[in-house]
């Protein structure tokens, strides 16, 4: 933890992707947050009723119960919590749902520090305005190889074999990634 938690905003950080939450970790502590990082809502639950952070931010989608689930209990502890909710699999549904749980606002990934500290200060109210871009099919596809490159080391071998495709397919596909990735 920072040394100026003490005077710092209280930040839960929950998502199952140990890498980006290294990283979003460190840039939310830059922007003076005392951030606390578990990877799954059951993790959270407890961490949350045992001191109700003023700030979070909440994955959709993780192992185990969903992001929607702790948006729901942290609105139940503090009704002031400012909650962004992440996905990478944005969609208009869950989008509202999340807002009527008590999110304070729904950004599609990649979403950086700068965009997730601005969304802590959007007001939700009856005329939200929700800017959900649907994932490409490509994208979705790239997130999936990369989180499974992370998950093997990087060892394009493995890579393959998991996802059940020849080495030099997902050699080609690694060489060319969507537009938005790049």
């Amino acid at each position: 933890m920072n040394q100026h938690c003490d005077e710092a905003a209280s930040l839960l950080l929950v998502d199952d992707d140990i890498t980006f939450c290294s990283v979003l970790k460190a840039a939310l502590e830059k922007r003076g947050f005392c951030v606390s990082v578990v990877h799954s809502v059951e993790q959270a639950v407890p961490l949350a009723e045992a001191n109700p952070p003023e700030f979070s931010v909440v994955d959709l989608k993780m192992s185990g119960a969903t992001g929607l689930v702790l948006v729901k209990r942290l609105h139940e502890l503090d009704q002031n919590t400012r909650i962004v909710v992440l996905t990478g699999y944005a969609s208009i549904a869950t989008a509202v749902e999340a807002i009527k749980l008590g999110a304070t606002q729904y950004l599609a990934k990649p979403a950086n520090a700068d965009e997730i500290v601005a969304a802590f200060s959007h007001a939700p109210n009856g005329n939200t305005s929700l800017k959900v871009q649907p994932a490409q099919i490509g994208d979705l596809a790239w997130d999936h190889i990369q989180r499974v490159l992370r998950e093997h080391d990087g060892n394009i071998s493995a890579t393959a074999r998991a996802l059940h495709m020849h080495r030099r397919t997902l050699q080609r596909k690694l060489a060319k990634p969507p537009a938005g990735q790049k």
